[in-house]
């Protein structure tokens, strides 16, 4: 696992990269202070598997910063970072390629275990910030979205846990997650936001 984290603050980048590889033995941590820095290393580092750019970073400009790094370097996977974001600026970021959004409050456990879901191909954002203002689909893990795609289909927990193979007390955790990604108090009501916010298949 090689790592390229921005920050133009040299003592979170060295706090960061020591949670990280003491939670993951063997892992290569990269630092960068500036949106051009870190291109510069990308340029010639060619094998890094994911860059962690702080939003409120010199050369950021918003997200065109992020914009930029997602245009010169396509199959990159790019993660935000920042002690406070806007709905918008995770929309945004989200819309522009992003694969997730780090608080930097996230425990070492936490960060390492969102980097690992990124790394995988799925998107990350926590869950006390997926309100239905940033619901946009990209919030969804897969099961989830398997999930989903039953209960629009108006399939029983039941169902679902035997269709997927699950536990049914899983899917009713899954359910759950949904609901409260969609600001929904029930699955009728999931749906429902589902389907307005076009998340829907």
């Amino acid at each position: 696992m090689r790592l390229l984290i921005a920050d133009d603050h040299g003592l979170v980048r060295d706090a960061l990269s020591s949670h990280i590889e003491r939670q993951a033995p063997g892992a290569i941590v990269v630092g960068a202070a500036s949106v051009d820095e870190a291109v510069a290393l990308l340029r010639q580092e060619k094998l890094i598997d994911l860059l962690i750019l702080d939003l409120r970073m010199p050369g950021m400009n918003g997200l065109d910063g992020l914009q930029r790094v997602r245009t010169e370097f396509p199959a990159l996977k790019v993660a935000l970072m920042s002690g406070l974001a806007r709905p918008d600026e995770i929309r945004g970021a989200f819309a522009r390629g992003a694969v997730g959004f780090l608080p930097k409050t996230l425990s070492a456990t936490e960060l390492l275990s969102a980097i690992q879901t990124m790394l995988s191909g799925e998107r990350f954002i926590p869950a006390d910030l997926n309100t239905a203002d940033t619901a946009d689909g990209a919030s969804f893990t897969r099961r989830e979205r398997e999930v989903l795609d039953y209960l629009l289909q108006g399939r029983s927990n039941k169902e679902i846990a035997r269709s997927l193979e699950l536990e049914e007390v899983t899917v009713k955790l899954h359910v759950r997650g949904i609901c409260r990604k969609l600001g929904a108090k029930n699955r009728t009501q999931a749906v429902m936001r589902a389907v307005e916010m076009g998340i829907a298949s």
